[in-house]
């Protein structure tokens, strides 16, 4: 123990020492009137994966590059270093003849981490890297900090999460994640563009958070002097347009739930909503179908992804099953001879499945679902037909009114996407409120409660509809191969530091 706490002190000495002389530097070369913290701009021509992958038409010619300094080799008269840009890394070659006496001697006194522009002409060295052929090196900002050991990179999970900004310099792969991310999104704007709808925005703030199951967060206006809440989802606007006659709608944007945080949940996430006029649920499964195969191989090239060592095919058409026979299939158990909420909690007791007094037939074959068949669903599989006391939303099945005309989509073992078609009856929307509310009041901090005006907006007249909510940052995490939501989100959430 005292041998750890002698080496943190040793460690922290050190790191003292180095940061101590990096203000000196900068001390110096403000004094000197070379102060880079005045440099406004920095003409770029070229990024480092553009001069490699495009070398024979910038061979010989002059090009500028800049970015953060990521190692730096002296050797007497001439040096070679590596910076780093957006797209990648590049080596240059530094010569005393080449960039003169002074400026040499300035770039001999430069840090790892600190931000450089470099101009030079294009060259391969005798190894065939390609390289720039220094004329100049400026300094465009100083780093006052140091970066983490080169060969370890940043590997603290926690460090990383708080300070993502040294995340991005150390790990290139995660910097990939997130430039995937970008695509994706973009990817799914172009698709559902090109399919006719029109993409909108709607409240974060509202005085009715409904639309999903999840516990909102709360705030205050102090400008109305009127509590408000943090939307949880984007359902019940979207669904407003179509009854104003906007036929196909989407919103790409943040939602809050006030619940807990592990690998696949975060408080704040992004969804993306649609709806369509005059279609069902089965209308939703083959835009969703086709969107995912579209995004995976306009971003990666392929509808096969490898996710966690598994292989998963976007390329086949998906499965399509309802909750009962899965139900059926994984676990044996055969819902259809469950008739009354009594006999579906025998059920559960049967197996060990836990409930409260209020769950109802339809709440205990979701428990039983999510229990005995989520863990089975790895290749894509839609999940179709809940039971309504879970879909309070979502139009009955014509042929049995106990289930509904909803699908979720599972991959990976996890809820991708869920849709319906959409309930558009005003009159048995407000007896679904009702029942919400009942929950509501018996302590279900997840129920929904009424809302007055989308009422209205359904008394008008809401077209036959189908709509359908995609977490973005679960596709990103099958798309990156990444485990944790923590690892697609550029700043997760994370508990105060005191």
């Amino acid at each position: 123990m005292a041998e750890n706490q002698n080496q943190n002190q040793v460690m922290e000495g050190d790191l003292n020492h180095l940061l101590k002389v990096r203000r000196e530097k900068l001390a110096e070369l403000q004094e000197g009137g070379k102060d880079p913290f005045k440099i406004t701009k920095y003409d770029v021509s070229a990024h480092s994966a553009d001069i490699k992958e495009h070398y024979e038409e910038w061979e010989g010619k002059e090009v500028s590059i800049a970015g953060r300094l990521m190692s730096k080799r002296v050797m007497g008269k001439a040096s070679f270093c590596n910076v780093q840009d957006l797209k990648g890394s590049i080596q240059s070659y530094v010569a005393r003849d080449s960039i003169g006496e002074e400026e040499y001697k300035e770039f001999k006194k430069l840090d790892i981490g600190d931000i450089v522009g470099i101009k030079g002409t294009a060259f391969t060295t005798k190894t065939g890297e390609v390289s720039i052929h220094a004329e100049s090196v400026s300094l465009l900002t100083k780093s006052l900090q140091v970066l983490p050991e080169k060969f370890h990179g940043l590997t603290n999970t926690d460090l990383r999460y708080r300070q993502r900004y040294v995340d991005l310099i150390m790990n290139p792969e995660v910097r990939d994640t997130f430039v995937k991310r970008s695509q994706i999104i973009k990817s799914i704007r172009d698709h559902l563009d090109d399919q006719g709808f029109m993409e909108v925005e709607t409240p974060m703030l509202v005085a009715n958070a409904g639309g999903a199951a999840a516990r909102p967060f709360e705030t205050h206006y102090n400008a109305l002097d009127e509590d408000v809440k943090l939307r949880i989802s984007l359902e019940l606007y979207l669904k407003r347009l179509i009854v104003g006659g906007l036929e196909r709608v989407y919103e790409i944007g943040r939602v809050f739930r006030n619940e807990g945080v592990d690998t696949r949940h975060n408080p704040e996430f992004t969804l993306m909503e649609l709806y369509q006029a005059y279609t069902d649920y089965h209308g939703m499964m083959d835009l969703v179908e086709n969107l995912f195969r579209s995004v995976a191989l306009k971003v990666l090239g392929t509808a096969v992804v490898n996710y966690d060592g598994v292989e998963i095919d976007l390329s086949k058409p998906f499965e399509r099953i309802t909750m009962v026979d899965a139900l059926k299939k994984y676990k044996g158990i055969d819902f259809t001879t469950i008739h009354t909420d009594e006999e579906a909690k025998a059920l559960a007791d049967e197996h060990h499945i836990e409930y409260g007094a209020h769950h109802k037939k339809g709440d205990i074959l979701s428990m039983l679902f999510e229990e005995f068949v989520e863990e089975h669903l790895v290749q894509p599989t839609f999940i179709m037909d809940h039971p309504v006391e879970i879909s309070p939303l979502t139009k009955k099945k014509p042929s049995d009114p106990d289930y509904t005309e909803r699908f979720e989509l599972f991959i990976t073992k996890r809820e991708m996407a869920n849709a319906y078609s959409e309930l558009n009856d005003p009159l048995d929307q407000i007896e679904r409120f009702k029942a919400q509310e009942a929950l509501l009041a018996a302590g279900d901090e997840e129920a929904n409660s009424m809302d007055d005006d989308f009422v209205n907006a359904l008394m008008i007249g809401m077209p036959p509809t189908g709509g359908i909510g995609i977490g973005i940052d679960r596709f990103v995490m099958l798309l990156t191969d990444s485990y944790a939501i923590r690892d697609v989100l550029l700043f997760p959430t994370m508990k105060l530091l005191n």
